[in-house]
């Protein structure tokens, strides 16, 4: 059975030293670095959501070990520190955009004591998808979805697709939810909305079983040396949680 791991990143930077909270939210870039070489080490094969999704759903066959790379926000570093790195072991990625923010910061994390981190443009997300990455959407304002009614969760999802449609000039195919909340509301939105697949923060390979709109991922943390990361893959395979699927 095909069973792929989606990683999930944030930041990218120089974060040497532990932060207190949030540590989800950063990864120093040289274990960012070792982290990509240990994938290569370990006979890993970074694939597309694309081809992932074709593979789980029985379409095509998947290379051994199949790996996705995801990062959240669409954060500036991604473009400055992360895609070189990626460029050079020649892995692709999805980077999740909050399309009513391109270009300003992340307002969202201020109320919990986080640096408002720039985002990128329109113009620096068409640069990346130039290098051969795609981007998904990550909602208009990035909201939890689970706790906003039903119509601004339609308008969240359909309205950040079309615009983030419009600045690429290509299909938008997949989608994130925020902070990882959603509910059957927000999974039926994004199959209206027309997206291909739809990631959690539900820790746990994704496999054939699964929704394509309700994929798990697995959280790379600060603390995450390579080995960190290479013990996640191989023993964080239990899911967490019960995972939301369409009838």
């Amino acid at each position: 059975m095909s069973r792929v791991q989606i990683l999930m990143y944030h930041r990218i930077g120089h974060f040497p030293k532990r932060m207190p909270s949030h540590r989800a939210q950063y990864c120093h870039l040289p274990r960012f670095k070792a982290q990509m070489s240990m994938l290569k080490h370990l006979g890993c094969n970074v694939v597309s959501l694309d081809a992932a999704a074709r593979g789980l759903r029985g379409e095509t066959l998947l290379p051994p070990r199949p790996v996705v790379l995801t990062f959240d926000d669409g954060y500036l570093d991604f473009l400055e520190l992360a895609a070189p790195v990626l460029l050079e072991h020649g892995y692709t990625a999805t980077v999740y955009a909050v399309a009513g923010l391109l270009g300003k910061t992340a307002a969202w994390v201020a109320p919990e004591g986080l640096e408002a981190a720039p985002l990128m443009s329109a113009s620096q997300l068409r640069e990346i998808d130039a290098l051969g990455f795609s981007v998904g959407s990550h909602t208009v304002t990035h909201p939890r979805l689970a706790r906003i009614e039903t119509a601004q969760i339609a308008r969240e999802l359909t309205d950040s697709k079309h615009m983030l449609e419009d600045a690429l000039g290509k299909r938008v195919d997949h989608f994130c939810y925020p902070y990882g909340s959603h509910d059957i509301r927000a999974v039926e939105a994004a199959a209206d909305a027309g997206y291909v697949t739809g990631t959690t923060c539900q820790r746990a390979p994704a496999t054939p079983r699964d929704d394509l709109l309700t994929l798990p991922r697995k959280p790379i943390s600060q603390g995450n040396t390579a080995f960190g990361l290479f013990w996640m893959m191989c023993a964080r395979n239990r899911p967490k949680g019960q995972a939301i699927r369409r009838g």
